[in-house]
């Protein structure tokens, strides 16, 4: 509204004001209320105006004093409500007007980031480095990659790094994490659409680092048919107890629709908080679902047999102990490993002389000492084979440490180590467990196969219990032989087997005077070891796993179905799935494996 005034000089005026509101000849405003400054005419801003007499009052008309300079109160207010019906500058709009280029260029910018972790995290590759600042040599995998792509494409080098802008340049290790953490999620949400609504197994792991995690893996079987395992969390836990582990294991599956009454399998390692039958984790799944039965994880059984075998049998252990340090010792430095291969190199040219080796293509080739891996009993099997083989070559290079080792510290291991190796309990059980895994040897890495064959496994498993029973009541007698002609060989002082053993320090009264060497060492070390193997294959190759999966072998694919039997297949439903399959389901099932 503009209002026209008369002052005195007889000029004319227009006042342009927001709003003049009242009655009686009052003006009120509204629009001036908030102001950064205490109001210098309350009458127009607060209380009102009814002073009419002093507007034509020349230069002091109250009016022109109320507008006041530039940067009264009045004029800025002005000019806000014609900036206010500017709607093409408020803050909206002029943000939607940024041009296409920043966007195309931003997104660009974004695009190369997300790229490069997906390939860095692929390639198992660490994402940030020691040192990214502009002047470091090595700025780390992620920023190095991105500088690297850009050199390969000059619209890329526009966008990234020290061309971006400072505050968006998307690779503080802040946004590295978000991009994994979507990249984690959706990787879940695809896993989770591919298991649908079929039945599913699950697996855990051990963490590489020491902290309390476990890696949950799923196993279930696609629409297409095909057999899925699939890694899906990883669960930080405060303890180890079972009750701790079924309910973080449960908290995942139920944030992602995942019932546990689908559980049909469950497979974890042997230890005793997962496999206890009455509060193992595998125990607390079975009392939710009945069907999610326990198998052991295959490439750990005879791993695990022997490790608890070596902890109940105090000979075993100490000789594991000692082997591990004779290795370590003699592989150490490249210069005591080129004496050892010649050393072996000038024993086998003497032994093929004297015509105590065989020749042919492939025999006698130079090895090393092989360590002993901690996830795989075949690698304690190689160990065992390659002391057997370089026995005398390692005994002349401990001989040359003791005499020449680099310190006393050197020395003293060297000689300590040399001792145990002329000793008959070390031969002895070095032979025992070279016999015990070679038994074992073809199921160890039938098992560790990553495309098995059930039903063979489980025939290995079967025979090879049958030889370690034939080995315990037949076998002493030739190994002690084998074990004092080996003794003869190297000059090994051999007991008489027909002495009181003394046990302990040797002291009177920690003596039995019924037991003497021989019954020792076939009773104590012998027969013992034998039986703690077999008690743990039992306990992990239980009747019930083993006939679940010899009749789960029937719906091998392989070589065209070459396992199928129908009457497996019915008794695999009837006698461990009976709730899935109803008497009609069993009965439609028999009409259906007919026409197979």
């Amino acid at each position: 509204m503009k209002l026209d005034v008369l002052i005195s000089n007889g000029d004319q005026i227009n006042l342009s004001w927001p709003t003049i509101r009242g009655l009686k000849a009052e003006v009120k405003t509204d629009d001036f209320n908030k102001v950064d400054s205490e109001p210098l005419h309350p009458a127009f801003t607060v209380n009102g105006f009814n002073s009419w007499k002093r507007v034509n009052n020349g230069a002091k008309c109250v009016f022109l004093a109320h507008m006041g300079g530039p940067t009264s109160p009045h004029n800025n207010a002005v000019r806000n409500v014609e900036a206010l019906k500017n709607i093409s500058r408020h803050i909206d709009k002029v943000m939607n007007v940024q041009s296409l280029e920043n966007v195309k260029k931003n997104r660009l910018c974004l695009k190369t980031t997300i790229d490069s972790v997906r390939w860095l995290t692929l390639q198992g590759c660490a994402l940030r480095g020691h040192d990214e600042s502009l002047t470091s040599k090595n700025r780390g995998n992620l920023v190095e990659l991105i500088s690297l792509l850009g050199k390969l494409n000059v619209e890329i080098d526009d966008v990234v790094l020290e061309k971006a802008p400072g505050n968006a340049k998307y690779t503080s290790h802040l946004i590295q994490k978000d991009i994994l953490h979507i990249l984690s999620t959706k990787v879940r949400n695809k896993i989770r659409e591919e298991v649908g609504n079929a039945r599913f197994c699950i697996d855990e792991a051990k963490d590489v680092s020491n902290r309390e995690q476990m890696a949950i893996i799923l196993r279930f079987v696609d629409i297409h048919g095909y057999l899925q395992e699939r890694f899906f969390e990883i669960v930080h836990v405060e303890d180890t107890c079972a009750l701790t582990l079924k309910n973080q294991m449960s908290q995942v599956l139920t944030r992602h629709n995942l019932h546990i009454k689908d559980l049909r399998g469950q497979g974890y390692d042997g230890a005793s908080n997962m496999r206890g039958a009455w509060n193992g984790l595998q125990a607390l799944f079975r009392s939710d679902c009945e069907y999610a039965y326990y198998v052991h994880c295959f490439a750990h059984r005879l791993q695990l047999a022997l490790v608890a075998a070596a902890e109940k049998e105090i000979s075993v252990w100490l000789f594991f102990s000692k082997l591990t340090c004779i290795v370590n010792l003699v592989s150490a430095s490249p210069k005591r490993h080129i004496e050892l291969r010649s050393t072996q190199a000038s024993e086998i040219e003497c032994d093929i002389a004297s015509g105590e080796r065989e020749t042919g293509k492939g025999a006698n080739q130079i090895g090393t000492l092989h360590r002993a891996g901690t996830t795989r009993w075949s690698s304690h099997f190689d160990s065992i084979c390659s002391l057997i083989d370089m026995y005398g070559a390692t005994i002349i290079v401990l001989r040359s440490l003791v005499k020449e080792g680099a310190t006393n510290k050197i020395c003293g291991e060297a000689g300590g180590c040399l001792m145990s190796m002329k000793s008959f309990d070390f031969i002895f059980i070095l032979h025992l467990m070279h016999k015990i895994m070679g038994i074992s040897d073809m199921l160890c890495r039938t098992l560790q196969q990553k495309s098995l064959d059930i039903l063979n496994a489980m025939n290995l498993v079967s025979t090879t219990k049958e030889l370690l029973r034939t080995l315990r009541e037949e076998g002493f007698d030739h190994l002690l032989g084998h074990v004092k002609s080996i003794c003869l060989k190297f000059d090994i002082d051999i007991p008489d087997m027909s002495t009181r053993y003394k046990e302990a320090t040797g002291c009177y009264c920690q003596q039995n005077d019924d037991i003497t060497v021989q019954h020792h060492y076939c009773i104590d070390i012998f027969k013992a070891t034998v039986d703690y193997i077999l008690d743990e294959l039992r306990i992990r190759f239980n009747e019930e796993s083993m006939e679940l999966l010899m009749l789960s072998s029937a719906l091998d694919p392989r070589d065209n179905f070459k396992g199928f039997d129908h009457d497996r297949i019915l008794l695999l439903a009837e006698k461990f799935y009976p709730a899935d399959f109803s008497g009609q389901d069993i009965y439609l099932l028999k009409c259906q494996l007919d026409h197979y």
